[in-house]
Order: structure tokens, then C-alpha cells, then sequence
């Protein structure tokens, strides 16, 4: 049975939001969007990542609220992964795994892995072979 539900967005922890802000904007290419209270989100293409941050936990929660560092999250790279490990290495960012095969929600794709700067399990993958 299909369900006209989509999703639109979820939680992660940040400790400092200058650091987060900047890295998310650089190296993921988010929007980083104001939010009330001195707040804000990342906004990308077809979804949003609301945040938590140093000054609290919003309400309401989780059970267990994820805290900094806790979160594991996968972005579709268009385009061979390549672009991406060029990105990242633009970007002064290690990576931690990758390439490697993984299965995503298109199939099968290839996936690097890296931090952010709480510590947060990133992958970007792509669903496009690499020539050569």
C-alpha cells in the first residue's frame, strides 16, 4: 500500500554552530537557513536537517536524544564518486572509508565515508559508475 509520505526532514546534535554551520554549508552544500530563537537548519535539495544544539534540546524529543557526534547519515552524490573524493580532498576533509560498494535507496551504489565536526558518520554515495 503507497502512502502519500515523503520525507522532509530529521534531527542531529551540533556542539558549536559556527564550526557545524560552515562545514555543512562548504562541504555539503547546505543552505543554512535561520530558524527562531537564534537557531538553524540545513536545508538541502529534498530535505532539511533541523538541529539541536549547544544551548538545549528542543522539545518534543527523542527517548534518547542523539547527542553530538551520535548521528549516521547518507547523501546522494550526482555524479561518479570521484567528484566526491576530489570534493572532499578540496575541502581538507578525510575520508574515512571509500570508495567501497554499498546498497542505498536507489540500489547499488559506491560511498565514501567521513566526519563532521562533532565526530557525526557522513557518506556521500553515488548511484553513477566512475570511467576509466
Amino acid at each position: 500500500m503507497s502512502l502519500p509520505v515523503k520525507f522532509d526532514h530529521c534531527v542531529v546534535h551540533v556542539s558549536d554552530w559556527e564550526t557545524c554551520n560552515a562545514f555543512y554549508e562548504k562541504v555539503l552544500g547546505a543552505e543554512v537557513v535561520d530558524v527562531p530563537k537564534g537557531k538553524w537548519a540545513y536545508r538541502f535539495a529534498n530535505a532539511q536537517l533541523n538541529l539541536h544544539g549547544p544551548d538545549g534540546i528542543g522539545h518534543p524529543r527523542a527517548g534518547v536524544p542523539v547527542m553530538p557526534g551520535n548521528s549516521d547519515l547518507c547523501f546522494e552524490w550526482e555524479g561518479p564518486i570521484s567528484g566526491a573524493v576530489a570534493h572532499l580532498e578540496t575541502c581538507d576533509v578525510k575520508i574515512e572509508l571509500g570508495p567501497v560498494r554499498r546498497f542505498g535507496s536507489k540500489g547499488e551504489g559506491t560511498s565514501v565515508y567521513f566526519r563532521d565536526p562533532d565526530g557525526s558518520l557522513l557518506e556521500f554515495i553515488s548511484y553513477e559508475l566512475d570511467e576509466g
